[in-house]
């Protein structure tokens, strides 16, 4: 059954075309996967699809009463106290009816015999009413979601949400959207900020459950996991395909082939007829001519296959080449107060290393790389980097960038000695342009500040990259620029993500998080992922 459809939507603001021609229909219990440029109007159709916005032009038809879940981005939760009242805030119409049935049921109790027929009457209609919106299992799915999502269900009762870091608001606020009851889950960009096995909890929650989900995402893994749809944004306009990513991307070639191959077919075509009318309209054959003429005024044109600008272009160069020894550890131990994060790791980086730095939220990955590069001290052993190791930090909360600067001076400062045309073509590279460079560096969206922090990295000529969640940022054309440009990088890597398909492509060693323990897995992403399967499985 057809759950919601949208045909031939159109968003402008002003003179300026956002989208056009958006069409597609979602059925329900399908899983679409909503992807394209930062900044193509992902998140604009959401809000079509809610009507908080009206489109320009075309309609959007919902099923009857149908309702959606979408998250709320300012996290304020409603006033709710406990993280459990924040995640069960859907549910405040049920939480307060079955308080009104405790009172009754008490009241009940106390009055005895002098109970009336009206109140037994309201009594029976309030627990119907209560069963019918869910009463009797909706504690189980607040406490079942809380705890896929790493929290502790009964400690969420009582914990406070004013205690939350800005990541558990943001896990928060998701759990609140799976929990609440919905025709139509409505996700944007929901594994940012989850650890990996926070991801595969969410993957098989949205597979069992009974919801439709609409997604905007850049998870590839993520994407191939839940996906039965693709709706593709590019150029303006978009295309839906049947699978998951990784069957997209092989039908979105055929087709752009396909049109490519139909175009020049036309292109041939129209050739050979204007060539004949040119010869033959003041001759014998001029009433032919003129035919062809006429009917190639009345000729569809095809247009070429759309196209979104570029994807940035990146590539880190290495200005010395650095000793086989990056850095080494021994017997390090990190603390933060009251706890362990990491005891007794010993292990060596090694030159042309890609390590994954893996582990749960929390678990301390970032005071880890924090440690090992000596901005904070250890509580025992060392890590040394090398003496002729120069290393290039790409920090996960891009805290380093110049705010204050436009774009082209923070350039400039680098390479004082480049030309204005220098500069531009630089930061052009990374989808900036005219006069666009001058924009203060703080005026610049999460997406963009990532590619600015790739301009200024690509500069450093390092050989060795600290890479802390590059990838949170950026759209899947601009990760896979990435994944190419660290194929190619000749230094040494030390990555944290959370998005497995990136990791499967360049990690070659996987430090990893046991408890307190950092343990060394000398392979590549993939082996350890089944390794780890398999120790799962095997506990079971």
């Amino acid at each position: 059954m057809t759950l919601l459809s949208c045909s031939n939507i159109g968003i402008s603001f002003g003179a300026t075309e956002l989208l056009k021609d958006i069409t597609f229909t979602v059925g329900e219990g399908e899983r679409w996967g909503i992807i394209g440029r930062n900044g193509a109007g992902k998140t604009s159709i959401f809000s079509v699809i809610t009507g908080d916005r009206q489109p320009t032009t075309g309609s959007v038809a919902r099923k009857p009463g149908m309702r959606h879940a979408l998250l709320d981005q300012h996290r304020a939760f409603e006033n709710a106290t406990t993280v459990w009242e924040a995640g069960a805030a859907a549910w405040r119409e049920v939480i307060a009816l079955e308080a009104r049935i405790a009172e009754q049921a008490m009241q009940l109790g106390e009055l005895g015999d002098k109970v009336t027929d009206e109140m037994l009457d309201r009594f029976g209609r309030d627990q119907e009413r209560f069963a019918d919106l869910g009463g009797y299992v909706y504690h189980a799915r607040v406490d079942a979601v809380l705890q896929g999502l790493g929290f502790d269900a009964e400690e969420a009762k009582t914990r406070l949400v004013s205690t939350l870091s800005g990541g558990e608001r943001g896990r928060v606020g998701l759990a609140a959207q799976l929990i609440a009851p919905a025709d139509l889950l409505m996700l944007d960009e929901p594994t940012n900020h989850l650890d990996l096995e926070t991801i595969t909890w969410l993957q098989d929650w949205l597979k069992e459950c009974d919801e439709t989900v609409l997604v905007v995402s850049h998870d590839r893994a993520f994407l191939d996991a839940i996906c039965t749809h693709i709706l593709h944004i590019e150029a303006k306009t978009s295309e839906w395909y049947k699978g998951n990513y990784s069957q997209f991307v092989p039908q979105r070639a055929e087709r752009r082939l396909t049109r490519e191959r139909e175009l020049e077919k036309q292109r041939a075509y129209v050739k050979k007829e204007e060539e004949y009318i040119r010869r033959n309209i003041a001759g014998v054959n001029s009433f032919q001519a003129k035919g062809k003429r006429k009917r190639l005024e009345r000729l569809p044109r095809l247009a070429p296959p759309p196209g979104d600008p570029a994807a940035m272009s990146l590539e880190f160069k290495v200005d010395e080449r650095g000793g086989d020894q990056v850095i080494a550890i021994k017997d390090l131990r990190v603390e933060v107060p009251g706890r362990v994060l990491v005891d007794d790791f010993t292990a060596v980086l090694r030159r042309n290393d890609f390590v994954a730095l893996v582990g749960p939220n929390g678990a301390g990955k970032s005071s880890v790389i924090h440690t090992i590069l000596g901005d904070r001290p250890a509580a025992r052993g060392e890590a040394k980097v090398g003496v002729s190791i120069t290393p290039a930090w790409f920090r996960q909360d891009l805290a380093d960038l110049p705010l204050e600067k436009s774009m082209y001076d923070a350039i400039q400062d680098l390479r004082p000695l480049w030309t204005r045309g220098h500069i531009q073509n630089h930061l052009g590279a990374f989808g900036f342009s005219g006069d666009e460079v001058q924009r203060p560096i703080r005026s610049l969206s999460g997406g963009e500040r990532a590619r600015m922090a790739m301009a200024i990295m690509t500069l450093s000529g390092a050989n060795l990259l600290v890479l802390d969640e590059p990838t949170n940022h950026l759209d899947v054309e601009n990760i896979e620029v990435l994944e190419d440009a660290l194929e190619e990088y000749e230094g040494t890597v030390l990555l944290v993500s959370h998005d497995r398909a990136f990791l499967r492509e360049v990690a070659t060693r996987v430090w990893w998080f046991d408890g307190n323990q950092l343990k060394d897995f000398d392979g590549p992403f993939h082996e350890w992922e089944a390794a780890v399967e398999k120790r799962r499985t095997g506990a079971r």
